[in-house]
């Protein structure tokens, strides 16, 4: 695979500070494809004062121009869609169709939305003798997942164009080319130089650096709880906004009143997709006595159809799949029944998992508490609606989740009491204008959309 050896600070790629470099690796046949920079604290620091001299230009550039621009960048992702679809199939393992679908699909969107929004925006309102401004943060350090290489940036560089902000993202190590195609395609759509800044390389050195550099105004981070954590605690000691974007544990909630064929089918699909690295994933499904071990069975019918190698793709490295096994052995050492899949690896090469569904899961055990990110379903049994809303909220974590109900009306009354971000109703389409984040240890702030879009604004009222 192509790559970079250098970064993309002020509008060009220049030499990295130091010598080390990061090696990018097929997860699916364990070759290394690549190598990029390790990008240093020098790196970081060079890149915020490329961001920070291009701000005043870029805030005080007309909100139609920005939104031009970012119209650009949508049509320039758009058409170099099949690079980057093989790009992600390549160092995250995603099969094919879904790299084209969702990979490289939704970021034009997403993009779109905001090329849109930014040419519509009020940013400027008048109550009664104030003008209210919505004025850019400043400087965002965005710090990105593996997971959806793509999609995470442009969720978090996107908004922060729109608002007048300028940027620096540091990418996951293990997906580096996605984001070094997206640097190219900022150069293409001609953003001004230094608006949009790019150095790869490892999070405790260069995430760490962008995270706790005092120019950066903002830090935006999808990741970990455990990291969200300390990105939280050093911004707080610096009286640094954050945007933090983390882990789930989400009920998938089917009432006895739903088609129940549908909503596990849709259920598994849902947690197979993406080899279950989706922090949003209905990994807990809930379904009550009388229909429980009617939906075990379908359960276990509807994951074989996930073939690892075909349908489902390998785990991102060597790391995670050890992290998902050890999972699943602990779920069976603490008295899950296994329907289907199971600790071993399905292929010699690649970092595969099985895809996995447990049966007799209990609330308190490991499996139904902790983020797992692998293809494992968690199937457990309630007695009542107030049961199933116990356990629904019954984690500390409420990024999002599903019901499913013989009507709306009484899926969207369960959902309302759902300690969660977002809810999907009987299988509610995906919308790139509505906010995505989560209560409790799931997060602060929003992705997506105008509520997005507010994360990298501040208010200013003028009285006269």
């Amino acid at each position: 695979m192509k790559a970079h050896d250098g970064m993309y600070i002020g509008g060009a790629w220049r030499p990295a500070a130091g010598t080390d470099t990061v090696a990018v690796v097929n997860p699916a046949d364990e070759q290394v494809i690549a190598h990029v920079p390790a990008g240093t604290a020098e790196d970081i620091d060079a890149a915020v004062r490329a961001a920070r001299a291009a701000f005043p230009g870029w805030a005080a550039t007309p909100p139609a121009e920005r939104a031009a621009r970012i119209g650009a960048l949508r049509d320039v992702l758009a058409a170099r869609k099949d690079e980057i679809a093989e790009t992600v199939t390549a160092e995250l393992g995603s099969p094919l169709p879904m790299s084209q679908m969702v990979h490289a699909g939704v970021p034009v969107l997403v993009a779109g939305s905001y090329a849109e929004l930014a040419a519509t925006y009020a940013f400027e309102e008048r109550h009664g003798n104030s003008t209210v401004f919505l004025e850019p943060v400043g400087v965002v350090g965005a710090i990105t997942p593996w997971n959806y290489p793509l999609h995470q940036i442009v969720a978090k560089v996107a908004p922060a164009l729109a608002a007048g902000c300028t940027v620096v993202l540091k990418p996951a190590e293990d997906t580096p080319l996605t984001a070094q195609l997206f640097a190219e395609a900022t150069e293409e759509a001609g953003l001004p130089a230094g608006v949009f800044n790019l150095v790869t390389g490892l999070g405790p050195v260069a995430g760490q650096a962008l995270a706790e550099h005092e120019d950066v105004d903002l830090v935006s981070f999808t990741g970990s709880t455990a990291v969200g954590r300390q990105i939280g605690a050093t911004a707080g000691g610096a009286i640094k906004r954050v945007a933090l974007e983390l882990g789930g544990k989400s009920a998938n909630v089917i009432l006895p009143s739903a088609d129940l064929a549908k909503a596990v089918n849709v259920g598994i699909a849902n947690v197979m997709s993406n080899s279950g690295q989706t922090c949003s994933a209905w990994t807990r499904m809930l379904v009550d006595a009388e229909r429980y071990e009617e939906a075990v069975a379908l359960a276990a019918g509807a994951v074989a159809k996930y073939v690892p190698g075909e349908r489902v793709g390998p785990l991102v490295n060597a790391k995670q799949q050890a992290r998902v096994r050890g999972y699943i052995e602990k779920g069976i050492e603490e008295g899950a029944r296994v329907v289907a899949g199971g600790p071993e690896a399905p292929l010699a090469t690649g970092y595969y998992v099985s895809p996995t569904v447990f049966a007799d899961v209990t609330p308190e055990m490991t499996i139904a508490q902790e983020e797992i990110f692998g293809p494992v379903v968690s199937i457990l049994k309630y007695e009542d609606e107030a049961d199933a809303l116990r356990i629904a909220n019954g984690t500390v974590y409420g990024l999002a989740g599903a019901v499913w109900a013989a009507d709306d009306a009484e899926a969207v009354a369960f959902a309302r009491r759902m300690d969660t971000g977002q809810v999907d109703i009987n299988g509610g389409r995906f919308n790139p204008l509505a906010p995505f984040g989560g209560y409790k240890q799931s997060g602060v702030g929003r992705e997506l959309g105008e509520h997005g879009l507010s994360e990298y604004l501040q208010t200013k009222s003028l009285q006269f």
